[in-house]
């Protein structure tokens, strides 16, 4: 023992403690991620104190991440400020805290990423075993596999540990899809060991019976083909990846015509797989509420205050953007819309580089670009997994800032001047 000592100096031990404490606490965090049956929740909670003693601890911004950070406040200052257009306040206070929490979510992944860049292979495989968690649950639920399973779905669909199916499918988007490149580009041998979670995490996704969730996840799932396609010059590789999409496809229309011969299923995936819904039409429906949100805007630059628009017209916005107009005025909405632009562009420029992180943020962007496209349809302003996926972003936006300054050339300085007089040599020739 005392040998052991000697060889690993107590700063070192140390050093390694705090990293596996840290690490832990973090896929902790994530895998609650996937149970907000209930609010606050358990993740809320947790989150909230572990960044509050990161921070106390020397949480370390990175630079490249400081844009993150300012455009997420000035959204809530909006939100604040929109909460002064309000007569009665009701839960304002705290839904405005929340925003806050998560706002300041993304930082702190950004910020631990960047720090530890091994937390993305952690923080993915936590993911993916919340993701097969909660699918489980709202599979479980759909069917009545046990007493009382039937907490977890919501209007006859499933909904996993969450609240609402809505989020329940797009929560599930990222983990498959993680899962997904791994069968493209890992070793046969693992295929029949990813398989399964695939298809676990793919049903889930199925009976959340959510149009915005099926889009998502293929949207996603071709952008990430086409970035894999693209980014490797080898032909070998690229047939693999053709072949590998073609079987998954099969083995997906196969799984999907085996499921609906189940009582029930076929009747649910004819009425949802509509483009449109009564809801969406009707007279103050939610295509007619986006026209005369968006009127409404012009007329209250500040906005008119958190929640409000859902008790004029009995529905909330259902429109990301509109919902920024509506709740946040428009220093939010212009703060918001520059945060998703600037993360999309930056993020594209760095997509193909070959570094260590890369495939967790070609996955990551891929999920984010599928949450603000369904964004349109829905409001995704309080989606955890989205703040989520901004941290990641960013954190690899941050690693990939440090590592080009490592690259740069260290350039001369002047020449040392010594205060020696210098000596004057005779010159012969």
């Amino acid at each position: 023992m005392s040998a052991i000592s000697h060889d690993l100096p107590r700063a070192a031990v140390n050093a390694k403690l705090i990293t596996l404490i840290s690490s832990s606490a973090v896929v902790l965090g994530i895998l609650l991620s996937g149970f907000v049956i209930s609010e606050p929740a358990p993740y809320e909670i947790y989150m909230s104190a572990l960044i509050a003693i990161w921070a106390l601890f020397g949480l370390r911004i990175s630079r490249a991440a400081v844009p993150l950070l300012v455009l997420l406040v000035t959204m809530n200052i909006g939100g604040m400020i929109s909460m002064t257009q309000m007569a009665d306040l009701a839960n304002t206070p705290l839904y405005l805290a929340v925003s806050l929490f998560l706002a300041f979510s993304a930082v702190f992944f950004a910020s631990v990423t960047a720090t530890q860049p091994n937390l993305y292979r952690l923080i993915f495989n936590a993911y993916v075993v919340s993701a097969v968690a909660t699918s489980l649950l709202g599979i479980a639920g759909y069917f009545h596999a046990f007493p009382d399973a039937e907490i977890f779905t919501k209007y006859d669909r499933a909904a996993g540990a969450f609240q609402d199916p809505n989020v329940f499918g797009p929560f599930l988007v990222l983990p498959g899809i993680y899962l997904l490149y791994l069968l493209l580009t890992g070793q046969v041998t693992r295929m029949p060991l990813l398989a399964v979670p695939l298809l676990i995490i793919s049903a889930g996704i199925f009976f959340s019976f959510s149009r915005g969730a099926w889009g998502m996840f293929a949207v996603s799932a071709i952008l990430l083909t086409g970035c894999l396609f693209l980014q490797s010059a080898s032909g070998k590789f690229r047939l693999r990846v053709v072949i590998m999409t073609l079987a998954a496809l099969s083995l997906l229309a196969i799984a999907v015509i085996v499921i609906l011969q189940l009582p029930g299923v076929s009747d649910m995936f004819s009425n949802r797989a509509h483009l449109e819904q009564s809801y969406d039409t009707a007279r103050l429906g939610r295509f007619a509420r986006y026209t005369l949100g968006f009127q409404m805007a012009m007329e209250h630059p500040f906005g008119i205050g958190p929640l409000v628009f859902g008790t004029i017209f009995g529905e909330d916005t259902h429109d990301i953007w509109l919902k920024m107009l509506m709740d946040y005025g428009w220093l939010g909405f212009v703060s918001f819309l520059t945060l998703v632009i600037w993360t999309i562009s930056a993020g594209f420029r760095i997509l193909l580089r070959d570094r260590p992180w890369q495939p967790y943020l070609l996955c990551a962007y891929v999920a984010f670009i599928g949450n603000v496209g369904l964004g349109t349809f829905i409001d995704i302003d309080h989606w955890r997994h989205v703040y989520l996926l901004l941290g990641l972003i960013w954190g690899a936006i941050a690693l990939e800032y440090r590592h080009q300054r490592l690259l740069r050339p260290v350039l001369p300085g002047p020449p040392a001047i010594t205060s020696a007089p210098a000596r004057l040599t005779p010159n012969f020739g």
